[in-house]
């Protein structure tokens, strides 16, 4: 046994090492594991830019171009793989910043600092991982120009040569990745069985990458503006996280899968403690994605060989919070978490779910669903340019799905549901789940619209249906149904039978969901235990009847008058102004506010300032 003293200047601190025998690598493993006890800590910010020059010619230091000559130079590396070479050793340490300057980057065989890669097998040339922030306060942050004000220009990051992913988080925890652009530049898709699918055989294999962002064993990760579409497999795909955050973040047009947290058959990939979304668009995956125009494509699901769901785990735990998010024209399940089955609890908020070929929403365990708009129009691909092969309304497309373990609680308040499948509300037995008998399912303030069954067009959708779990029955009240057979659903004392008389049109890629000025849906919920806002961030309750009584709406919307965005009871210059104070903000910017994005297409323009003087002058 040998001791080892080692006088760590930057910090005037001293560590002890014992040290067995002559092997190096434990001094370097023990000095791994205590450098940051008692010693100051000193992030160092590296930047790349377009114009900056290699690790020789550059110091990475200081943003600035490269000036054409010299080593050494005080200026920004010229490529990310310079600070994460491929195969080779990182260049920044935990805790460190990376600002990658707004530009193009080409990620994979052939780029700059790709020196380790080889055409024989460029699917392994991406970044090694990133490493991890010595702890949650110093994390390692990976950040696109602009981050720190509203990223309207993010760097783009685009895979080629078949390389397995973009950004590598294997191991990495305390991390931040902020306002990047990751893609490719290829319209396939991995294994399409109708035309679209990526060369594999020879190179070259062109512009295309199978993944994202992919994580293991990763823990207290912030994901902030990200756009990460496109891709031939999956946007993200990551297991084993703990402790993530997630926020203003799109996944969209992955041709097999947007986020897929199964990270193989008979692997573990179980993710645990609170796992935060917020402002989370996953859209149009089981699609390939058009370059450059990024229009969906070839979109196919599981009977073509696919796959398709928007959001997929394998079995897995933790407190899933997802607000003020949507999962829109996936060619499968919009949500699907049916293998939330090892404990934990799910809470949806604000959330809109339209136009997945599946259930738009599936659930196990402990629940509450509040604020949230769930269109199931499951035969939404149904003769569609962009369609080749999907499964309309598979699972029979109800729109959401709850199953149990056994003894779990599941809410819903404040919500609106259409379907066309088989129904709206379904609940049973997990596979591998027991109803013991206290399971719980409970309503207020729910609206429901049924339609004619697309896969049985002589009936109606259901409202409620349960089996596997004697017992079960749903309490609820104060909620509105039109369109359905009740099946296994009894009316509260306080529901109502009618037409929510919907703004609609019930057709498109958005359907109007909100209530109109003649809804018997407005003032009839109840104000106990109702949420404090609206869907779209709006107060509730308001006196939507002028009968001088608050009383909180039936559904999702609490009905204001279409324009009047300041909530004074009149539609004037002051509402155009706050559109206007929002010109040309999109879904995901900072300054976004849904409520003024009057077509709800995701970008606050012209037609919505149009949308608000068509109803000038109105007043409550």
């Amino acid at each position: 046994m040998k001791r080892i003293l080692i006088l760590l200047a930057a910090g005037m601190a001293v560590l002890t090492l014992s040290v067995s025998g002559d092997d190096p690598t434990s001094v370097v493993s023990c000095l791994g594991d205590s450098i940051t006890e008692g010693v100051p800590y000193t992030p160092t910010t590296y930047y790349v830019r377009p114009d900056g020059g290699s690790p020789e010619e550059c110091t990475g230091l200081v943003n600035a171009p490269y000036p054409g000559s010299g080593t050494g130079q005080p200026c920004a590396w010229d490529h990310p793989f310079r600070a994460l070479p491929p195969g080779g050793t990182p260049r920044i340490a935990g805790g460190d910043t990376l600002i990658i300057g707004a530009g193009s980057y080409m990620m994979g065989f052939g780029a700059p600092g790709a020196d380790n890669c080889s055409e024989y097998w460029p699917w392994d040339c991406h970044m090694p991982p990133i490493p991890s922030g010595p702890d949650p306060a110093h994390p390692t942050r990976i950040l696109g120009a602009g981050w720190d004000s509203g990223c309207s220009n993010p760097p783009e990051l685009w895979g080629t040569e078949r390389a397995d992913m973009i950004l590598n988080l294997t191991d990495a925890s305390n991390i931040v990745v902020a306002c990047l652009e990751i893609t490719d530049h290829s319209d396939c898709v991995e294994f399409h069985s109708g035309g679209l699918a990526c060369e594999r055989d020879s190179y070259p294999y062109g512009d295309w990458a199978s993944i994202g962002l992919y994580a293991e064993d990763s823990a207290n990760v912030h994901l902030h503006h990200l756009n990460i579409h496109g891709l031939a497999s999956a946007g993200v795909h990551a297991g084993r996280l703990a402790d993530w955050t997630v926020e203003d973040v799109r996944i969209a047009g992955n041709g097999w899968v947007g986020w897929d947290g199964d990270l193989g058959y008979g692997v573990d990939s179980s993710n645990s403690g609170t796992m935060t979304f917020r402002r989370w668009t996953v859209e149009w995956n089981g699609c390939g994605e058009t370059w450059p125009d990024e229009e969906p494509t070839g979109c196919w699901a599981q009977t073509a060989g696919g796959y398709g769901d928007g959001v997929g785990t394998g079995a897995t735990g933790g407190d899933w919070i997802i607000e003020d998010s949507a999962f829109l024209h996936n060619t499968s399940d919009g949500l699907d978490l049916l293998y939330h089955s090892l404990g934990g609890s799910i809470t949806i908020n604000r959330v809109r779910a339209e136009g997945n070929a599946g259930n738009q929403i599936k659930i196990t365990g402990q629940m509450t669903l509040i604020n949230s708009v769930l269109v199931g129009n499951c035969a939404f691909f149904d003769g569609q340019p962009f369609t080749y092969n999907v499964d309309d309304c598979r699972a029979m497309g109800n729109t959401v799905e709850f199953s149990f373990m056994g003894g779990e609680t599941v809410s819903m308040i404040n919500n609106t549901l259409y379907g066309q499948g088989d129904g709206l509300v379904g609940a049973g037995p997990r596979d591998d789940g027991t109803c013991n008998g206290s399971e719980t399912l409970t309503g207020r303030n729910n609206l429901y619209l049924g339609d004619t069954e697309y896969l049985d067009p002589g009936d109606l959708t259901f409202l409620f249906y349960t089996e596997g779990c004697p017992g079960l029955s749903f309490d609820s009240d104060y909620s509105l149904y039109h369109r359905v057979k009740l099946s296994a659903y009894t009316p509260g004392p306080h529901d109502i039978a009618a037409d929510p008389q919907l703004s609609g049109p019930l057709s498109g890629q958005r359907y109007g969901m909100e209530l109109t000025a003649d809804s018997p849906a407005i003032d009839a919920g109840n104000n106990e235990g109702a949420p404090a806002v609206d869907f779209h961030g709006n107060p509730r309750p308001l006196d939507g009847d002028s009968d001088g009584t608050a009383v909180t709406d039936i559904g999702a919307d609490e009905f204001t008058l279409v324009g009047d965005l300041d909530r004074d009871c009149d539609v004037d210059i002051a509402d155009i102004m706050l559109v206007a104070a929002r010109w040309h903000t999109a879904l995901g910017d900072p300054d976004y506010v849904a409520a003024y994005d009057l077509d709800g297409n995701g970008v606050i323009d012209i037609v919505d300032i149009m949308l608000v003087a068509v109803h000038w002058g109105d007043a409550c």
